[in-house]
């Protein structure tokens, strides 16, 4: 059982790619027309996201990025919760301060006055709940050190970086940065491997990050596969290095599988109704996990609050929660 971190101001504190969402329903012909990659994240230009946009109808527009998304969710479950992220001085960037903030995180980080726009994705839903998402990074991949706040990662209990965040070489010093402040205030540091594709390109370095420099790892089935190039999940599991003390892996309808110091604990998924958009899944999992996590609770009970919360996401078409995460898992804790 982790004990819970004293003397902090937040529980949990986010880095990630400040984005605001666009949501949309698609099929899989629109995909192939494309030639996009169904289930991935593809990172495009300004040009590519201005073409994609004109072309898809009844779209909805909130604030996002998967960090931001676990973020979130933790204040919705009654955690405080941080956000440091790049936006720019428009409208967009307008709009993501606002919804965040409103959501009960605390977000400090100044907009960008460059010219870069605010990022933004498309994310484009099928009919089988799997979601495409096409990305421009736009402001987001401009975050460096100097907006890494060292107060609010000393404060935090867990400093928790999404994946995505080490494509841009200057956000991938402030993230190497804000691990730094954060172990030397004998903190906690969390990494989520946020895509496969993401994991592709980084293998090495995300490899000898899980080893050197992260404590709790968070990926799903297809992504702890990929990093260790493994046969299968067993055989990736068996390949997690010691030092990270905790592993979080997410199976979809096949439920969890938490590895701490050794132990395995396998928990099943939530029961759902219909799963209608799969947006944000992983990213209220791990809030629900961490917010057992910085209150002391096992290995099962984080895993169950993390999948009463990914339940919630995958019952309604967005990443954000529609009901009261707090009120939900109150019979868990």
């Amino acid at each position: 059982m982790h004990q819970p971190s004293s003397g902090t101001t937040h529980d949990v504190i986010g880095l990630g790619n400040a984005i605001v969402d666009v949501l949309a329903h698609t099929d899989d012909r629109f995909l192939a027309d494309h030639s996009l990659a169904k289930g991935a994240m593809t990172l495009i230009d300004a040009e590519q996201a201005k073409h994609l946009y004109a072309l898809v109808t009844d779209t909805v527009e909130c604030s996002g990025g998967s960090a931001a998304n676990t973020m979130v969710g933790l204040a919705s479950l009654g955690s405080r919760a941080a956000y440091i992220g790049k936006v720019c001085d428009d409208e967009l960037g307008a709009v993501f301060t606002r919804d965040i903030r409103a959501s009960g995180v605390t977000f400090r980080s100044e907009p960008a006055d460059s010219g870069t726009p605010t990022a933004r994705c498309l994310v484009l839903v099928s009919g089988d709940a799997q979601r495409t998402m096409l990305t421009f990074l736009g402001a987001s991949a401009e975050l460096a050190v100097e907006d890494v706040d060292p107060e609010l990662i000393r404060g935090a209990g867990v400093t928790y970086l999404e994946g995505y965040l080490w494509d841009p070489e200057p956000a991938k010093q402030a993230f190497l940065k804000a691990a730094e402040i954060a172990h030397s205030a004998d903190r906690l540091v969390a990494l989520s491997l946020s895509d496969p594709f993401c994991v592709e390109r980084h293998r090495n370095e995300f490899l000898e990050l899980v080893e050197n420099h992260i404590d709790i790892l968070f990926a799903n089935e297809e992504e702890i596969v990929s990093l260790y190039q493994a046969t299968d999940f067993e055989a990736a599991l068996r390949q997690l290095p010691a030092r990270c003390r905790w592993a979080a892996l997410t199976r979809g309808a096949a439920g969890a599988v938490v590895l701490h110091d050794g132990e395995r604990v396998d928990v099943p998924a939530e029961p759902v109704d219909r799963v209608l958009d799969t947006t944000g899944a992983g990213d209220l999992f791990a809030a629900g996990f961490l917010h057992g996590f910085t209150r002391g609770h096992d290995a099962s009970t984080c895993a169950r609050l993390g999948a009463i919360a990914a339940a919630e996401a995958i019952s309604h078409f967005g990443a954000r929660p529609e009901r009261d995460l707090e009120q939900l898992t109150a019979e868990v804790r």
